[in-house]
């Protein structure tokens, strides 16, 4: 296989939603076998597939392209949607379904933005099903646009990224590469999102409307990573983080509201939290529940699961204090020296989700309020110290 393949292979792995597409369709479809499948002239490659019927492809399989509906796809550049084989007019005598066996198919292009063809989202089936429908091929046609917006967005970050390494000052390159993360990236996530609000409103049993909830709570969590990517971008490459900053509106109900939303994704978990805060505090109040969701969220992740969580805050003369405190393993001293580093993790945090950006996050919205963001780490206790002057 091609390197270029091969890189093909790892782009699609590399797009979480997948599984979760693959599994929509068949849930939704009825279908046993779906697959992103990357066509060329020549070739047919599995990049990522859900077998339910013992098909036997895995990702870097191979069929004989001349042998797939997906060639005539390319050539054509049209879908193919068929509900039974041995009832349709056109593919009933086709070589094909009779190769392969099935009787139920639709294939959808991936297109690029520029019209060029990636491959096809294709499902089938040894059984006929009902896919010929609005709702099915406008599924397909979402979620092959949300792959294609992904490669894309993945491609271009990985040459900005290269490009980044000798024209960091390149103004025009900032703008592009931060466009990327706020556009790029989000307008796939609004498309997929849209499509799962349209399928929780059509008729589905309580395993595809669980999936389908799957699917949602995956865009949200690509919508955090989008966030702190693209406040990385900024911090980087931007000229630093911006505030809004408001001494008027008190800070006390956003933290408690961090701290439920928190605590409702957590239920099995205790978060002891106590604020304090009975003099104003001039800063920008979703920044700071942004540093409180990342600390927060890093205890609930690394703290020990039997113990408390402690949340504190309060104003102190003419600083404001915020601390986070979790008991557990002590963070290592050679993972402290890189703690605050964007993509930094411990040696326990390889299976974790998540870029490893949160902390480095936290220490920038730190910095943009004057503020020193510090940590202590003992057998019995980490605790994270964010100060900063109230006004």
């Amino acid at each position: 296989m091609t390197g270029d393949l091969q890189a093909d292979i790892e782009a699609i792995q590399r797009i979480d939603a997948v599984p979760r597409i693959l599994e929509v369709i068949c849930r939704t479809t009825g279908m046993g076998f779906a697959a992103i499948a990357r066509v060329t002239d020549e070739r047919w490659v599995c990049c990522a597939m859900r077998d339910e019927i013992a098909f036997g492809l895995k990702p870097g399989g191979e069929l004989k392209l001349e042998t797939t509906i997906c060639h005539e796809i390319r050539q054509r550049n049209e879908a193919v949607v068929i509900d039974h084989v041995a009832e349709d007019e056109i593919y009933r005598n086709h070589h094909t379904p009779a190769m392969y066996g099935f009787q139920s198919y639709i294939s959808i292009p991936i297109r690029y933005a520029d019209g060029t063809i990636f491959g096809t989202l294709c499902a089938i089936d040894p059984r006929p099903a009902r896919v010929d429908t609005p709702e099915t091929v406008g599924m397909f046609r979402l979620f092959a646009e949300l792959i294609a917006f992904q490669i894309e967005a993945l491609q271009r970050i990985e040459s900005s990224e290269a490009s980044l390494l000798g024209e960091r000052q390149s103004s025009e390159l900032r703008e592009e590469f931060i466009a990327v993360l706020g556009h790029d990236l989000r307008n796939p996530l609004a498309s997929i999102d849209a499509g799962a609000s349209m399928l929780l409103k059509t008729p589905l049993d309580d395993k595809a409307r669980n999936i389908v909830g799957l699917v949602k709570a995956s865009v949200a969590r690509m919508s955090g990573l989008i966030d702190n990517v693209l406040d990385l971008a900024r911090g980087r490459l931007g000229g630093g983080l911006s505030l809004e900053r408001n001494a008027d509106v008190p800070l006390q109900p956003v933290l408690e509201q961090v701290v439920a939303e928190l605590q409702s994704s957590a239920p099995n978990r205790v978060i002891d939290a106590s604020f304090n805060l009975d003099l104003p505090v001039s800063c920008d109040r979703q920044r700071i529940a942004q540093l409180l969701s990342n600390l927060l969220g890093n205890a609930l992740t690394y703290g020990a699961p039997d113990q408390p969580i402690s949340v504190r805050a309060e104003t102190r003369g003419d600083a404001f204090e915020l601390s986070v405190a979790n008991a557990g393993e002590p963070i290592p001293p050679e993972a402290m020296e890189r703690l605050f580093h964007p993509f930094t993790r411990g040696a326990d945090r390889a299976n974790r989700q998540g870029l490893g950006l949160g902390l480095y996050i936290a220490s920038q919205i730190a910095r943009a309020h004057a503020g020193e963001l510090t940590v202590t780490s003992s057998p019995q206790e980490t605790r994270f110290i964010f100060t900063m002057p109230r006004f």
